[in-house]
């Protein structure tokens, strides 16, 4: 099997405060990039539209651009930045750090199948 799309024609596309994310949809794979302006938080961005107080997928991602702080339910915390390979469990708020844009390609299929689709 061979199956190739270009990122530059998203299957999918969600717009969301201060950000969005554009999908691909393939047989074994289901990948995302998403884009978060200088100022977007998920608590306040994509809670409303998921319905819960803290983001509940899963992640598997490369930052591209920018920086990001992540803060897990349990209180652990990191910052990332570009060149970063991260995995951050469901239970976590996200903001970004600074005024660069943030570019994030995540490898989990959940998010770019569910992420910021209203509930």
């Amino acid at each position: 099997m061979l199956e190739v799309k270009t990122l530059d024609k998203p299957d999918e596309r969600r717009d969301f405060p201060r950000g969005h994310l554009e999908a691909v949809h393939m047989t074994e794979l289901d990948f995302a990039v998403a884009t978060f302006e200088p100022g977007w938080r998920w608590t306040e961005s994509v809670a409303p539209i998921a319905g819960t107080a803290t983001c509940q997928m899963h992640h598997y991602c490369f930052m591209a651009q920018g920086r990001m702080h992540i803060l897990m339910d349990d209180g652990g915390e990191s910052e990332v930045g570009p060149g970063d390979v991260f995995v951050c469990s469901p239970g976590h708020d996200a903001w970004v750090v600074g005024d660069e844009q943030v570019v994030v390609y995540d490898f989990e299929g959940q998010t770019a199948k569910e992420y910021a689709k209203p509930e």
